[in-house]
């Protein structure tokens, strides 16, 4: 079952809330270095509002600073269905992923294994060629604050992502207004679910007895 702390003027806690996918077409880089060929890029940005069909979507200033990121992959096009090509372990010096935390949001540098891995070679390909910009993520939802919920097209100010566990690069960055069409039905599904679960628990509470009495009023006025 779902706790969840209800917070004034549209915030709300929530715990044990299930995981959402967010992508963005950010600039993705290849390049090469002494380690071998990498992948640079930042999946997630602080202040970038975001449409995401049901509501607009800001990640505020600061929502990464408890976040767990102790273990990462890094997918293409979250196929879980295939090994990791990358990972990051507590974000240690050995990880093939590298987490950077700032001003700005999530950086991320990826070490890739292109002698061994094939599907490594493509991406990096790929991503050189241009074929591949976008970066994707999926999170969980700490703190969050709703606004205008009651217009068709409320914003979701969230302020502090639990857990990080994937990232991906994507074929479809997704959450560019003109690209609404090639946005994934499970991140569309997630985000309906969102809004439609903030508007149920901003609903305001009926006392039981007025609604007795309110029944029993509508019962002589001949409404039932």
């Amino acid at each position: 079952m779902m706790t969840m702390e209800v917070m004034t003027m549209g915030q709300v806690k929530e715990k044990n809330k299930p995981l959402e996918q967010r992508s963005y077409n950010f600039e993705v880089r290849a390049e090469e270095s002494d380690q071998g060929n990498i992948i640079t890029g930042r999946p997630i940005v602080y202040n970038s509002r975001t449409d995401l069909g049901w509501f607009d979507e800001i990640i505020e200033p600061g929502a990464l600073n408890n976040t767990d990121l102790t273990d990462v992959r890094f997918l293409v096009n979250h196929d879980t269905s295939k090994i990791p090509l990358a990972r990051s372990r507590r974000n240690n010096g050995n990880s093939t992923m590298q987490l950077t935390t700032d001003n700005d949001g999530l950086g991320i540098r990826v070490t890739l294994d292109t002698e061994n891995n094939s599907e490594a070679r493509s991406l990096y390909s790929a991503v050189q060629r241009g074929d591949i910009s976008g970066m994707s993520f999926m999170f969980g939802i700490r703190d969050e604050e709703w606004e205008d919920l009651d217009s068709d097209h409320p914003t979701r100010h969230i302020r502090d992502i639990s857990t990080v566990v994937e990232v991906s690069a994507v074929t479809f960055p997704a959450y560019e207004s003109t690209e609404i069409n090639a946005r994934s039905k499970e991140a569309l599904d997630n985000a309906r679910s969102a809004v439609e679960t903030a508007r149920r628990q901003s609903a305001p509470s009926v006392d039981t007895g007025e609604l007795e009495l309110l029944k029993e009023k509508t019962k002589i006025l001949g409404g039932f």
